[in-house]
């Protein structure tokens, strides 16, 4: 069987009498040097269990399974799972669960996986739900060792973004917090069935075991990268004035300029780094005008 194969694929659906669902997302993979690439570039460790996010027909799944101990795949569409029953019978090491990945309890779905040894998560995620499945994942505080997705290359651009580029934004700070991302290649939209509109980029997030930041509040920390990319056009004094009303602007301008930053700088200029010091700072003020 290959899954990769569009008159495959094809019919599978019609065997099961399915359609490509377009509103949650579904394109499948026909490139199967592709398929093998994501699989071996999405953990180092082969003794790994893979979290497969979204299996779809089991394109990936295989490759997954041929690699890795274990793929426990979630899939949200109930009639992908008799398919995957068929496609992925003869692998002992694969299991699926019918559920949102946005609703599981992944620490309960992965206590046993994560007590055995080290877990990964591997996904084609869909485009309209790439950043809220990805903050899921990051703000769950599991050990995941790392997060591979294959995600629209704009949107990848980013995530792996360096502070001072345009592409650098909110999701890039907070991710570079909890990990470093890194793009490993990019996917055309024509490896696709249906094809989307645009390509799409596999990036691969390791993340730290220990994290290399220490804010005195990580809440506040969140609170200032959101204010300061809020209004991106605005310089970061004008920006954070809008998210911390218990500040003045000029109380905001005194604490950035300390912070060693020119007065009239952006928030796009600011490293994780940054912010850390930055919402100390802020933190400090607040308490003293208690």
């Amino acid at each position: 069987m290959n899954l990769c194969d569009i008159r495959e694929i094809k019919q599978i659906m019609n065997m099961f009498h399915l359609n490509f669902r377009k509103e949650l997302g579904q394109n499948f993979l026909t490139d199967r040097c592709v398929v093998e690439d994501i699989a071996d570039g999405c953990c180092d460790d082969r003794r790994s269990t893979i979290l497969e996010i979204g299996p779809g027909i089991g394109t990936l799944s295989w490759a997954l399974a041929e690699r890795y101990d274990k793929v426990v795949a979630l899939e949200i569409d109930k009639g992908l799972i008799p398919v995957l029953s068929f496609t992925m019978g003869e692998y002992r090491n694969f299991s699926v669960v019918n559920e949102d990945v946005m609703k599981a309890d992944l620490g309960a779905l992965l206590a046993e996986d994560f007590a055995r040894g080290s877990v990964s998560v591997c996904a084609n995620l869909p485009y309209y739900i790439t950043t809220p499945i990805l903050m899921k994942l990051l703000e769950s505080g599991l050990p995941f060792d790392n997060i591979t997705i294959m995600i629209q290359s704009e949107v990848a651009d980013r995530l792996c973004a360096r502070a001072g580029k345009s592409e650098y934004g909110a999701i890039t700070a907070v991710l570079a917090y909890y990990g470093q991302a890194e793009a490993l290649f990019t996917v055309p939209a024509d490896r696709f069935v249906p094809a989307p509109k645009v390509n799409s980029t596999v990036v691969r997030i390791r993340l730290y075991k220990e994290r290399p930041y220490h804010p005195k509040d990580e809440a506040l920390m969140f609170r200032t990268i959101k204010a300061a990319f809020e209004q991106r056009r605005k310089t970061l004094s004008n920006a954070l004035s809008a998210g911390f009303s218990e500040l003045s602007k000029e109380q905001l301008t005194d604490i950035i300029v300390a912070c060693g930053h020119r007065a009239d700088i952006r928030g796009e200029k600011l490293s994780i780094a940054d912010f850390v010091a930055l919402s100390d700072a802020i933190g400090e003020a607040i308490q003293s005008k208690k």
